[in-house]
């Protein structure tokens, strides 16, 4: 046995001392890879849209409907159920309204405890003990430990006792508690792990509250969208990032976020920009003169950073301050659609310098940005939880694209003097992305706006023609030029090259990307090359409603296979309360298979694997005299 292998023994033999604790631990490990593998959930592009986010989690995408369907389906009428599940997804308000009609008494407690009992046994089937244990509230451990493990129905003693662990509860006063418990107890065994692919913030309102929610969840992983880089690199202090983050919010009118979410103070740049632009409203006049300072530190940024390879967006210094054209590279002149530019001084040598007062409010709105705790903490939780891509159970899940060229080979990007590609360009991506975070300095905050909105980025995977649509009238001009990957991923082909090209198996893994809305109402699919790519923006956020036309998509992986929910309609709070409204949503399989996957098949049951092989290890050392084992 070498020095390593010898040290990892020794050290695993501290935390099982003695034969008796191996055998323990290897019958349990061995055991738990039979279990089912428990459900994922996948969701993208939530763009702020908290009230819908809000419900499918507290739904669970349908998960909890269909559990209390197979339960109660025989003893419930339609009305009961659909009322049992909006006490478990609202509780709080649900029992406050119920008071209010005087249904509320203690055998009405006494029965929806043992309701939310019986459902809880049946999800924890597939679940060990431990997990089982760490799914319950702490406060309400013990108690709701016993309740699971009794069984009135097998025996008189059994019941007496249940009935009065029951009784108990009620007497106490404490049910509301107990209540509130075993509905968070539902949730967490009905889905196991969240995953987020990209895109938390714009044009919704409430993107904080969202991630204050997932801040609470156990299992979460992030892959993040440019909306999101472009957030994190302006909490980070990356002053490009900041305007376009102001211009944003004022140009999708949620300034709310920023003001209420984030304590950032816009009144002295809207007043700043009500005197420049005094026939606009202030909301428009703010998102006027944001663009163009946007549009002065982007110059500025782009002009550092050749390797962006963004010159074509160097599009101030083509503007006619003394006509209302603009010359762009084409040679062409197109029309302004206005030509009063107050903030920029047409006689300076660089179009691209800001003047006094725009140096002094960029510097006033950083202050606020990278002293903001709320914005600090929700950028150190992507940070934690966040990745450019992530790899799971099979799956490959990334926001936007991998650049490639039309022949579908993997696009050579030079950063650096480097070349990089494929799934090393997403590494490197990943890399530049933290340190950023690390070290916030000049070229790492240039980094994060060119994933904002770089041709060559992952996240973003288009040239953005923002100046464009802000400045010129012809239309033609405002078309986006995108990755070939978004043609290409229809191919099985290209499919299972980038599965490859990550180190999934082509014939069983997945591709899932949001970032693009599938405009359901005009016959686009999610489902690209016969299931081995799916595409899960399906517009959570309102303004996406008419160019979907429909309100999202879940993308739910269990034991059987995976589902996709097309979400029609999603109730809000006040509908879910009044009427017990619920989501409507079409389900569609996209992949069934006639055997269960267990965690033996996952990638948690291969870390198990493992460590069952090296806890035999530690056997054979205690049965060879190796290592002394403890009495």
């Amino acid at each position: 046995m070498d020095r390593k292998a010898d040290k990892i023994l020794r050290l695993l033999a501290e935390k099982y001392p003695s034969k008796e604790a191996v055998y323990s631990k290897i019958i349990h490990l061995q055991a738990e890879l039979k279990l089912p593998k428990a459900v994922e959930h996948f969701m993208s592009d939530l763009h702020g849209e908290y009230a819908s986010f809000f419900h499918i989690l507290n739904n669970c995408s349908g998960v909890i409907r269909e559990k209390v369907e197979y339960v109660f389906g025989g003893k419930f009428t339609e009305e009961e159920m659909a009322e049992f599940c909006t006490l478990i997804y609202y509780p709080r308000e649900k029992i406050a309204q119920l008071a209010e009609e005087g249904v509320v008494d203690s055998e009405w407690y006494r029965q929806n405890i043992s309701n939310m009992l019986e459902i809880a046994k049946v999800m924890s089937y597939k679940y060990t003990s431990p997990k089982i244990k760490s799914s319950i509230p702490s406060k309400y451990e013990s108690v709701i430990e016993e309740l699971m493990h009794t069984r009135p129905d097998v025996d008189n003693a059994q019941f007496v006792y249940h009935k009065q662990l029951l009784d108990s509860i009620v007497a106490t006063d404490s049910a509301v508690d107990f209540i509130y418990a075993f509905t968070e107890l539902i949730k967490r065994l009905a889905v196991v792990r969240l995953h987020i692919v990209g895109d938390f913030f714009d044009r919704g309102n409430r993107p904080d509250a969202i991630l204050n929610r997932l801040m609470r969840h156990p299992k979460v992983d992030i892959q993040w969208g440019n909306h999101d880089v472009l957030w994190m690199g302006a909490a980070l202090g990356s002053e490009v990032c900041i305007a376009t983050v102001v211009r944003n919010s004022l140009r999708y009118n949620n300034t709310d976020v920023l003001e209420r979410g984030y304590g950032i103070n816009l009144r002295p740049f809207i007043t700043f920009a009500s005197h420049s632009y005094p026939d606009a409203n202030p909301i428009k006049a703010g998102e006027k003169a944001a663009a163009i300072l946007m549009f002065k530190l982007e110059g500025q940024m782009i002009r550092r950073n050749p390797d962006f390879q963004m010159d074509s967006r160097l599009l101030l210094d083509k503007i006619d301050f003394k006509s209302s054209y603009a010359v762009m590279d084409d040679g062409k002149r197109y029309e302004l659609k206005s030509a009063y530019f107050p903030t920029v001084d047409e006689n300076a040598e660089d179009p691209y310098a800001l003047t006094p007062k725009e140096a002094e409010l960029i510097a006033d709105l950083k202050t606020y940005f990278v002293e903001s705790a709320v914005l600090q903490r929700h950028i150190d939780y992507l940070y934690q939880k966040g990745s450019i891509y992530t790899c799971h159970n099979g799956n490959l899940l990334f926001h936007g694209c991998v650049p490639m060229n039309e022949d579908g080979t993997f696009r050579e990007i030079e950063f650096d003097g480097k070349i990089y590609k494929g799934k090393a360009y997403f590494d490197y991506v990943d890399l530049r992305a933290r340190q950023a975070y690390l070290k916030r300095d000049q070229k790492g905050l240039d980094f994060m706006y060119f994933l904002w909105c770089g041709l060559n980025s992952p996240t973003a995977g288009r040239e953005f023609k923002t100046f464009e649509r802000a400045f010129l009238s012809d239309e033609k001009t405002w078309k986006e030029p995108s990755d070939p990957y978004f043609k290409l991923i229809n191919e099985e082909g290209t499919c299972e090259k980038v599965l490859e090209e990550f180190g999934l198996p082509p014939e069983r893994g997945h591709i899932i990307n949001g970032h693009v809305p599938v405009k359901v109402k005009k016959g686009e699919t999610p489902i690209k090359a016969g299931g081995r790519a799916i595409v899960i923006d399906g517009g959570f956020c309102k303004a996406y409603h008419k160019k979907t036309g429909i309100s999202g998509f879940t993308l739910v992986s269990n034991s059987r296979g995976l589902r996709l929910l097309e979400h029609q309609k999603i109730a809000d709070v006040k509908a879910a309360l009044k009427e017990n409204g619920d989501i409507e949503s079409v389900s569609e399989t996209i992949e069934l298979q006639n055997y269960r996957t267990t965690v033996g098949d996952t990638d948690a049951g291969q870390r198990i694997k493992d460590e069952i092989e090296d806890l035999k290890a530690l056997l054979d050392a205690y049965n060879t005299g190796v290592i002394q084992p403890k009495e």
